[in-house]
């Protein structure tokens, strides 16, 4: 009987010729099919691909004992040998000669290790509610089996192969091809001894045996530099944070109640190293710098532009292939983490700019990953973004809504973000977005409503509360959809706060006449407090206002040059104390004269001028009045936290009206002049009697103006006046917005 056994374990082969073949031409779709120890005959067989190879033995791991020489079986690199051992699994290791004079070194074989993923994680991954998938996808340093290495993992259902590749194995998709685990379309791979910092990609055989592009991991953590695109083995960001107060007062610094003054930033431009080459400051030196300036000028809040990895530097992060890697540019992860942490003990938080609208088609990101419309929706009348060249996200897929998802949550919890600013919200909520007539497809009821991205937000929204208490969510939707800041609960779409475009534009527009002009466009900036309380609203002054020809927002300014300082102070004023939280954009503060330019640095020299330095104190004054009064800020998003005095004294283009907080005699009266005009003996109706203190004076000389103003305090008289039945006597300075708040 042991006779027969023998005849017939040594009369098969030792791999079947089409599988070998198939290992050479870079097919094979079943890697731990065929490498490793494999019970072959009633014996075993050990298999491995070793490219350039001059020979390999079988190493017992435990005696270090070799115990056979493999028989290369093809010139490329395959071997392969009967083991004089009876049981399987046994640690083993391969020792292999590469030649050219150097000694045989021990390797770990990959194909010995079992499975990556648990099967509670595939069952999650399958279902498409995965919400932690960025602790098993992606490349995670590890130890298997006593063994340290690096286990991979990546969503492709429907390639046919998929390898790591790097300069390891010479970017050869033959050498490490990954295990597919079909229950939920994933490859994974354990490769011992590769380490942090490695350079890798994925090789991926399409459904039609088509060798596709290198792609970068979707669940990378680090990437190269651009334009060098690979991902970098990096794993979880690893940081001990110091931000425990924060974290515990953060939902009250976030409420609607509370001051928020947000200064948006692009890391990029807002400040370079112009002697060292004009580069970047790192994650660090922002840390220091931009940190300080924030704290400084009183912002509540810095809002960075996108930081997730992108290609492409003109994009300004806003096509971004690598969702859950902050950019390189500026240093690694633990730096970035670093940068958050410096912010929460400045007392700053720190929100992000989310981009869940698209994606850029560049070859080794996420468009056609696996040889189909995978993360895209496949019907270019929802999968491609005409205006911006890019692809559409498949809402409807639960894979990739859980993505997307998870990739919030992911910036919130490993980086302990405050909040997301979520990117272009009508072009995804609106089917005909940007489309004529034939170019959409209306949904199940008829109506041009994207119903998968509705469901898609409300989910992200209902996420982002629940998971993160106290963290928040911003929309940049710049139409009159109903409820984008109210809960899901209450038919909203579940954000915390909605950018008010529309109040933005109108203001702006009414800032670019000249003041002759102005009587005939009042009507720009009193327009939008008939909407002003129907969403929780910021007012934004963002980038999208400085670029694209637009100019600065001092360059929109008319006048001679001390006018449009002055009309700046003037604006700003009024911005400060309209209902609404605050956003600008950097270099506004300062009266920034050209229009942004993300290659270069902020004209920081322009605060020699002291007309420039003047604009600089004026918001951080406004921003010191902002966060110290509660009339300014108590009732933003509440229709009796605002009342006219006067909007309709066009003729003097002259607007006056209340700020008022929760507690009695908190109110503040604020008077804007917008024509170059001083206005003696203006009166204003005001709700109670007493000393009102002037709090505020855009044209103070402190700040460059020229110090017309009524004085220090102005006492009320009992003359009615704009239906009250006291009033104040006023002199308006220029081009000026004045303030006045009730001594107690």
């Amino acid at each position: 009987m042991a006779e027969t056994r023998k005849r017939t374990t040594a009369q098969h082969p030792l791999v079947e010729s089409a599988e070998l073949q198939a290992v050479v031409r870079g097919s094979h779709e079943n890697p731990f099919g065929v490498f490793g120890l494999h019970e072959v005959g009633g014996g075993l067989v050990i298999r491995t691909f070793q490219p350039g190879a001059v020979s390999v033995e079988l190493v017992e791991a435990a005696s270090g004992k070799v115990l056979t020489a493999l028989e290369r079986l093809d010139e490329a690199g395959f071997f392969a040998a009967r083991v004089p051992r009876k049981k399987a699994p046994f640690a083993y290791r391969l020792l292999v000669d590469w030649g050219g004079g150097e000694p045989p070194r021990e390797i770990e074989d990959p194909y010995r290790f079992g499975t990556v993923l648990g099967e509670m994680d595939v069952y999650l991954l399958a279902e498409g509610r995965h919400l932690r998938l960025f602790e098993q996808l992606g490349a995670h340093p590890a130890e298997m089996d006593g063994v340290p290495g690096t286990r991979f993992a990546v969503w492709a259902p429907n390639a046919r192969r998929a390898s790591v590749v790097g300069p390891f194995n010479n970017w050869d998709g033959r050498r490490h091809p990954m295990r597919k685990r079909i229950e939920c379309g994933c490859f994974e791979l354990f490769i011992p001894h590769l380490q942090k910092g490695e350079l890798y990609k994925y090789e991926l055989v399409g459904p039609q045996g088509e060798m596709l592009p290198l792609k970068a991991d979707p669940v990378g953590f680090r990437a190269e530099h651009p334009p060098a695109n690979a991902s970098v083995v990096h794993g979880l960001v690893r940081h001990e944070w110091h931000d425990g107060d924060w974290l515990e007062r953060r939902a009250r610094a976030q409420s609607r109640e509370a001051p928020i003054s947000i200064y948006e930033v692009h890391l990029g431009s807002w400040m370079r190293v112009p002697e060292e080459g004009n580069r970047y400051l790192s994650y660090t030196e922002l840390a220091e710098r931009l940190v300080a300036y924030v704290k400084e000028m009183g912002f509540t809040h810095i809002e960075l532009m996108p930081v997730s990895e992108y290609p492409f530097d003109g994009s300004w992060g806003y096509q971004p292939v690598g969702l859950f890697a902050p950019t390189i540019r500026h240093g690694t992860p633990e730096e970035f983490a670093g940068f958050v942490d410096a912010c929460h003990a400045a007392g700053v938080g720190v929100l992000v700019d989310w981009v869940p609208g698209h994606f850029p088609t560049d070859a080794h990101g996420l468009a056609n990953f696996d040889g189909t419309a995978l993360y895209e929706h496949m019907d270019p009348r929802k999968g491609f973004h005409q205006d911006w060249n890019t692809a559409i996200y498949n809402y409807g897929r639960s894979e990739v809504a859980n993505f997307l998802h998870a990739n919030a949550l992911f910036w919130l919890e490993k980086f302990h973000i405050d909040g997301i600013r979520v990117d272009a919200v009508a072009s995804m909520l609106y089917l005909d977005y940007s489309r004529k007539a034939g170019e959409w497809e209306p949904n199940i009821h008829g109506g041009n409503e994207n119903l998968e991205a509705i469901a898609f937000l409300k989910r992200l929204n209902e996420l982002v509360y629940g998971e993160h208490p106290g963290a928040t969510s911003i929309a940049e939707e710049s139409t009159a959809w109903p409820a984008v800041s109210r809960p899901v609960y209450l038919g909203g779409l579940g954000f915390g706060f909605k950018w008010n475009m529309g109040w933005m534009h109108d203001t702006l527009h009414y800032m670019k006449e000249e003041p002759i002009h102005r009587r005939y466009h009042q009507h720009n900036l009193t327009f939008g407090l008939l909407y002003a309380f129907s969403e929780n609203f910021v007012l934004p002054i963002s980038h999208d206002e400085v670029v694209h020809g637009k100019g600065s927002l001092l360059g929109r300014m008319p006048g001679d040059r001390w006018q449009r300082f002055a009309n700046l102070r003037a604006y700003l004023g009024f911005m400060w104390t309209h209902p609404g939280k605050k956003l600008v954009f950097m270099g506004a503060e300062f009266g920034q004269e050209r229009e942004w330019n993300y290659e270069g640095s902020l004209d920081w020299h322009l605060l020699d001028d002291p007309l420039h330095k003047g604009a600089q104190l004026f918001v951080r004054d406004l921003n010191q009045l902002y966060r110290s009064t509660p009339a300014l800020f108590e009732l933003d998003c509440e229709p009796h936290g605002f009342e006219w005095i006067d909007a309709a004294d066009t003729e003097q283009s002259v607007l006056s009206y209340l700020r008022k907080g929760t507690e009695p005699g908190s109110v503040v009266v604020v008077v804007c002049n917008f024509t170059p005009v001083v206005r003696q003996g203006y009166r204003i109706g005001v709700p109670a009697p007493g000393q009102w203190a002037e709090v505020l004076n855009s044209d103070a000389e402190r700040y460059g103006g020229g110090g017309v103003g009524t004085g220090p305090e102005v006492t009320a008289e009992a003359i009615p006046w704009h239906g009250r039945p006291h009033s104040i006597h006023l002199t308006l300075p220029p081009l000026a917005t004045v303030a006045y708040a009730l001594r107690p």
